[in-house]
């Protein structure tokens, strides 16, 4: 995956998973939860996608930290059931809203080779409260659990203030040398919504060569403009049906990004 993170114009697609067991919108058919992963990660593979990244998105409201197991369990079939479609591409996970720990460990049950962690470095103001970033616990569990797992990190993340302010550049800067990140990601305001370019040029600018990808919102739209610094993007929202977040892949939609991303010039 760290190869795959030089590479130019990435495009991880993401498999939101519907709600799982013990959340309140669980509806009670666990296969049904597996059947939507697999058809998802079909569909984004089928169209182009790179790699791939499950998320328990369904489960709100999210625990800040640490999720039960009834959740890590499910995840663990979600997550076996998309390596098994995905073809050999990567897959990873994404264990909302910031448990990192349990990440690392389904990336060392399953064999899911990358994690992305919302707060890693530093402390955010969120709907779920204060979450701390634990990049030192964080890191050595990986070297402990699954060495050649990446971690996509998160700098000013989505559904959240930074505590105690300071720049989008300092973070970045952080998140890299002394948290040690694999690959920073930039987002908007929220799932969905796409960050300001200048936001994306400000990280590009305090990292250099490192890969920094987009976070949310990511469209054809605004393709062009976000990979002037972007050397990647973690796409979700904009490849469902009618671009609505709760609704199925559509592979035509991936199918058009990807050609788009691939017609693009020299990236960052």
């Amino acid at each position: 995956m760290n190869k795959l993170l030089r590479s130019k114009r990435l495009l991880v697609g993401v498999v939101h998973l519907i709600a799982t067991p013990g959340s309140p919108r669980f509806l009670g058919d666990r296969r049904a939860i597996l059947r939507r992963a697999g058809d998802d990660a079909m569909a984004l593979v089928g169209g182009g996608c790179d790699a791939l990244i499950v998320e328990n998105f369904g489960d709100v409201p999210f625990f800040a930290t640490s999720v039960p197991p009834e959740t890590i369990a499910t995840m663990a079939l979600a997550l076996q059931a998309v390596i098994e479609v995905a073809g050999g591409a990567p897959v990873g996970v994404n264990v909302l809203r910031n448990d990192a720990r349990a990440a690392l460990g389904l990336c060392a049950a399953t064999g899911a080779r990358f994690v992305r962690v919302n707060v890693h470095s530093g402390a955010a103001v969120t709907d779920q409260g204060v979450i701390e970033g634990r990049a030192a616990e964080t890191v050595r569990e990986r070297s402990r659990l699954c060495p050649g797992v990446a971690l996509l990190c998160d700098v000013h993340v989505k559904h959240a203030m930074p505590l105690g302010g300071g720049s989008i550049e300092t973070a970045a800067a952080d998140t890299l040398h002394r948290g040690l990140a694999d690959a920073l990601v930039v987002s908007g305001s929220g799932t969905g919504s796409a960050p300001d370019v200048e936001r994306v040029a400000a990280v590009r600018r305090a990292v250099g060569n490192a890969p920094v990808l987009i976070g949310s919102g990511l469209t054809e739209k605004n393709a062009a403009e976000m990979f002037q610094f972007a050397s990647g993007a973690i796409v979700g929202t904009s490849l469902k049906r009618n671009g609505s977040v709760d609704e199925p892949v559509e592979v035509a939609r991936v199918e058009r990004l990807r050609r788009l991303l691939d017609s693009l010039g020299a990236t960052a």
